[in-house]
């Protein structure tokens, strides 16, 4: 299992939500790009980065700082937040990600979704980001009927290769990984999963690694990591322990 440093942008800025409300925005640096030489210097093996403005308008906003950032450090990067369109996919592999994650389009347009998967493989992931078990789409700002666990198995049959799920209700709270959920997740399909949503310490990801999930590829830590609650050193030595 890997760690993966979340850089969340809005304005240009590398910020965190809490619960994703645009409203509720702590600024933690203004370069994004010397964030991500930070976590390189720490040792990450990938960057979660997230276009917040993108998820809230529709349309990718800073693919011009994803481009500096991949230019700035050799360590693949998954890139969301927006991306409705195959252009917008297009763009953001060419500006440096190395995986599109999709999100409110997945759910939208389920059956675009396997064309998708045929054309760009493991260059694509799909988000799947949940309350109290329900998808919510738009930037979090609508909860739909669907539950994570049937988008989650309906995705891999569309043949998605990496799923990322997030627990909405604890993003950017501190308040613990929901390891329950994450299982129920896992269960439910074979492909890769990531977790994302209140990993904010060394129990967290221990008590992610005692599921035995063999799918459970990752974990996404932001706002532990920028308030200094934990390192990246001491995140990744717990997620390789065995």
């Amino acid at each position: 299992m890997i760690i993966l440093p979340a850089i969340d942008l809005k304005d240009g800025r590398c910020v965190r939500l809490r619960q994703g409300r645009a409203e509720d925005v702590v600024v933690y640096s203004d370069d994004p790009v010397k964030m991500a030489r930070r976590w390189r210097d720490e040792g990450a093996e990938w960057l979660h980065v997230v276009d917040l403005d993108g998820a809230f308008q529709g349309k990718p906003a800073h693919l011009g700082v994803l481009r500096s950032i991949a230019q700035a450090v050799s360590l693949p990067i998954e890139f969301g937040g927006g991306l409705r369109t195959d252009a917008d996919i297009e763009n953001v592999l060419e500006a440096g990600a190395r995986r599109a994650i999709l999100g409110t389009r997945a759910w939208a347009e389920p059956e675009t979704l396997r064309r998708l998967a045929r054309r760009f493989g493991d260059r694509l992931a799909v988000g799947i980001d949940a309350r109290d078990g329900q998808v919510q789409v738009k930037g979090w700002t609508e909860t739909t009927a669907v539950s994570a666990v049937d988008l989650a198995r309906r995705m891999e049959g569309m043949g998605v290769r990496c799923l990322i799920y997030t627990d909405t209700a604890r993003d950017g709270m501190l308040a613990g990984v929901n390891a329950e959920a994450m299982d129920v997740i896992c269960g439910a399909v074979s492909c890769a999963v990531i977790a994302s949503g209140g990993v904010s310490s060394v129990e967290d990801v221990q008590a992610l690694r005692a599921l035995g999930r063999s799918n459970l590829a990752g974990a996404i830590v932001g706002k532990a990591l920028y308030e200094g609650r934990v390192t990246l050193t001491q995140l990744r030595e717990a997620a390789s322990c065995g």
